[in-house]
């Protein structure tokens, strides 16, 4: 007997990532559908042989859902997954996880209330570079880490959300509330937490809305743009770039300095990481290309979620990693804010 999956939020993060993902996952048998626009939800349920509830509450009142993906706009996130945890659903939801640490944390409190799964979708702890990676590190055969630099852009939410207007939710304070710092910069602060077994303590930052433009043509009301400085708690430096104005390319890599050599991940077509060591010998891995906008293979997070479901194990993003990145990311908007140095 498999399991039964609900989405809530039929927008591009449900259409091209996670239905696709449970129908292909044998353990999945049927995925029911809610979108407050109810012909996204029918669209959706076509295509995958699912169904559609005609309510949110309908969806997370219904016995026989096991597992809930939150695909919701950020601000619905701590109202949405809180609900399903506590109605007896594991539940994979989509980041940030929330907009504050206050309401991340009603998240965490209902699933250790629940005894449910919660998994964050930091998709990039995955990737089969990142995971190698990581074990590079973690081997020491190139010593300590001693500084690093990460980036990522795409040419903005416009070009890839369902919404493919300068009206999208991604642009409006009350609704991303983080701008591209939430939608990108979370990856990769969890991603450094995750590659360094380490957490950012100090950051300041500088943001702008340097191009994008809402329906009216007015300047958008979050940030486009944002680039820190950070310090881990053992002491690594390193900064970091996020950019919906990235126009030519997307570019999603790290670069890692150690005491022995230079790790690069994700800066070359075709290695996915290239370690230069200090004597100029070169080590190049060919894995597998990363997930870009236009580029979409299976994450691997539903099939990872699944698995947890399953078999009890720890799900790889857990709300308490989810709610540590969030608190960096708020903590650069705060030092872009302010201009001063903020302690997370």
């Amino acid at each position: 007997m498999g399991l039964k999956a609900g989405i809530i939020g039929c927008g591009s993060i449900a259409k091209l990532r996670h239905a696709p993902e449970y129908f292909a996952n044998p353990h999945i048998d049927e995925i029911v559908f809610y979108d407050r626009n109810p012909e996204r939800a029918r669209e959706l349920a076509d295509v995958f042989n699912g169904s559609t509830a005609a309510s949110v509450e309908e969806l997370l009142e219904d016995p026989n859902i096991d597992v809930i993906s939150d695909c919701s706009s950020n601000e619905f996130h701590h109202v949405f997954s809180s609900k399903a945890l506590l109605n007896g659903k594991h539940v994979l939801c989509e980041k940030p996880v929330a907009l504050t640490v206050e309401d991340a944390q009603k998240i965490v409190d209902a699933q250790n209330q629940s005894g449910k799964k919660l998994m964050v979708d930091h998709n990039q702890r995955l990737t089969r570079a990142h995971q190698k990676a990581r074990e590079i590190i973690q081997s020491d055969e190139l010593g300590k880490v001693l500084s690093f630099r990460t980036t990522f852009g795409h040419a903005g939410p416009e070009h890839w959300g369902v919404n493919k207007s300068n009206s999208t939710w991604f642009f409006k304070k009350d609704r991303s509330s983080l701008g591209v710092a939430g939608d990108l910069g979370i990856h990769k602060i969890d991603l450094i937490h995750y590659l360094l077994d380490d957490e950012i303590q100090y950051v300041s930052a500088f943001q702008g809305a340097l191009d994008k433009v809402d329906e009216n043509g007015n300047p958008i009301e979050v940030c486009d743009n944002i680039v820190c400085s950070l310090k881990t708690k053992k002491g690594r430096l390193g900064s970091a770039s996020f950019s919906w104005t990235y126009y030519g390319e997307e570019d999603n890599s790290t670069v890692i300095y150690f005491e022995k050599g230079i790790m690069k991940i994700y800066h070359s077509n075709k290695y996915q990481i290239e370690i230069i060591m200090k004597d100029g010998e070169r080590v190049n891995y060919q894995l597998e290309s990363i997930q870009t906008n236009d580029n979409q293979t299976n994450s691997g997070v539903i099939d990872e979620f699944v698995d947890c479901v399953l078999n009890d194990k720890r799900s790889l993003v857990t709300g308490e990693d989810a709610l540590s990145s969030l608190k960096v990311i708020l903590g650069i908007l705060e030092g872009a804010k302010t201009n001063k140095v903020v302690t997370i």
